[in-house]
């Protein structure tokens, strides 16, 4: 451009007499356009931000609303995450989102998965609306019904669990999905290596998932929606597959090419490996959201859904320690919970202020500014939302669950308690712990031993069972 402007002034000047005004004119236009051009040219890069319109993220300059994606790992306690206390496991980029964010130190869910689910899912305690294992009502509102209906596309990979298939997929909230299990009376069938995938209303083609790792292509159909949605307001829920039995190669092993899946064992010594290979599909996506100008604005989540498994053995905090997943003490129901919002959440802070699995629902409806409306029944939770933004807030003083995974079976006995960060009361049996000082609750403070400050915390815990029923 300034080569052409340069050569039509002086094409220009040679044809230029003293009387000729006209000429006069246009050399000086020609001259002042050269001018301005070099001048711009010679400033550096960083004087001027320029922005096109390809680089934006449509939805947020139209809405203001961030993107939000929820990742649930299977049977990843708070003590799996190497930045939490963990040496034997390495989970480098989920540690780089809790530099990057906020982690979260009392966060909280059931002891185990399908009730955890239906819990996160509606923001409702289990005594509402869990009526058996790995199935819930298609007429439930979750919070990927609120946030369609708010206007965002939505979205779930991995393990589904709640049953029903296409159908319920959507009644649920779901716009489209690549998932593992949909259907209960199903055989489950593999979700590693040579993972059978539900999308569309079927089954893909055995043909075109074998050699292939289930993870990996939940993880490729998020990336592709991601893509696909990136210039409007998008919510992502993705219940990896890893890291639950059975434990085997992923594709980072040698003995992966050679694995039957159908025929091999599950061996815990691929725990390390799996863990590791979860953290990776973390980091594909944090890594594309970067590359796609769309991290900035998003809401990402990593979460727990209930305490690492019984048998798989690991150092925490210098301890070798065993998995506590289905107890009812902290080893089976404490959580990570890390967020990043590099548009909201300073860097590298920690939140001890205590969350339960039925407050996502209610922190989704803040952060895409919308009510939560009477249909969706009573909600339990309470939003954390201002917690991200450093608004003002008032956090809770104590969580409760109800915990009975298997409903219709006579020896899975209901437990139900409430707790804060230090106390602990069971409904049933009454028995009241020190959390703090005794987390394997091995020993039941007598009321007799109480101090008055304990009695009023126990009372006070009864009472608020009391009415959650």
């Amino acid at each position: 451009m300034r080569k052409i402007i340069f050569q039509l002034s002086i094409r220009h000047f040679k044809k230029l007499t003293a009387k000729d005004s006209l000429s006069i004119f246009l050399l000086s236009f020609y001259s002042f356009v050269f001018f301005i051009i070099m001048l711009l040219s010679s400033c550096r890069k960083n004087d001027f931000k320029v922005i096109s319109i390809s680089s934006l993220n449509s939805s947020q300059a139209a809405s203001g609303k961030p993107n939000i994606i929820v990742i649930l790992g299977d049977d990843i306690g708070y003590d799996a995450i190497s930045s939490q206390g963990n040496s034997t496991f390495q989970t480098p980029n989920i540690d780089a989102m809790a530099n990057a964010g906020m982690r979260f130190t009392q966060c909280h869910s059931s002891p185990l998965c399908s009730p955890s689910r239906v819990t996160i899912v509606s923001g409702q305690y289990n005594f509402r609306n869990y009526t058996v294992w790995g199935y819930l009502d298609p007429n439930q509102k979750t919070f990927a019904t609120l946030l369609r209906d708010a206007g965002y596309a939505t979205y779930v990979a991995g393990k589904w669990q709640f049953d029903g298939g296409d159908f319920s997929i959507h009644s649920l909230g779901f716009n489209s999905y690549c998932v593992w299990n949909p259907i209960q009376d199903d055989p489950a069938g593999s979700r590693y290596k040579d993972p059978k995938i539900y999308q569309q209303g079927a089954y893909v083609s055995s043909s075109k998932t074998q050699g292939q790792y289930g993870d990996d292509i939940f993880t490729d159909s998020v990336l592709l929606f991601i893509q696909k949605n990136k210039n409007k307001n998008f919510f992502v829920y993705y219940p990896i597959t890893l890291c639950h039995y059975p434990y085997c190669p992923t594709p980072d092993d040698p003995e992966f090419k050679n694995w039957n899946s159908k025929t091999d064992k599950s061996d815990t010594a691929f725990f390390p490996s799996m863990i590791n290979y979860m953290d990776k599909k973390v980091g594909q996506i944090i890594d594309s959201l970067k590359k796609w100008n769309l991290y900035h604005n998003t809401i990402l989540m990593f979460i727990g859904d209930n305490g690492t498994p019984h048998h798989i053995f690991y150092y925490y905090n210098g301890t070798l320690t065993e998995g506590g997943k289905s107890n009812t003490t902290e080893a089976g129901t404490h959580v990570p919970l890390i967020v990043t919002w590099p548009a909201k959440i300073t860097p590298v802070q920690t939140n001890r202020n205590l969350v339960d699995f039925t407050d996502f629902l209610p922190t989704f409806a803040d952060a895409a500014g919308v009510g939560i409306t009477s249909d969706y029944g009573i909600i339990d939770g309470h939003s954390f939302f201002n917690q991200l933004t450093g608004a003002s807030y008032v956090p809770r003083d104590w969580i409760f669950d109800h915990y009975q995974p298997n409903t219709n079976s006579g020896n899975d006995k209901l437990r139900r308690w409430v707790q804060d960060t230090t106390y602990k009361l069971y409904d049933s049996t009454e028995k009241f712990y020190n959390i703090l000082l005794d987390p394997l609750e091995k020993n039941p403070i007598r009321k007799k031993d109480m101090t008055h400050q304990e009695k009023l915390i126990s009372n006070k815990f009864q009472s608020i069972m009391d009415t959650l029923k």
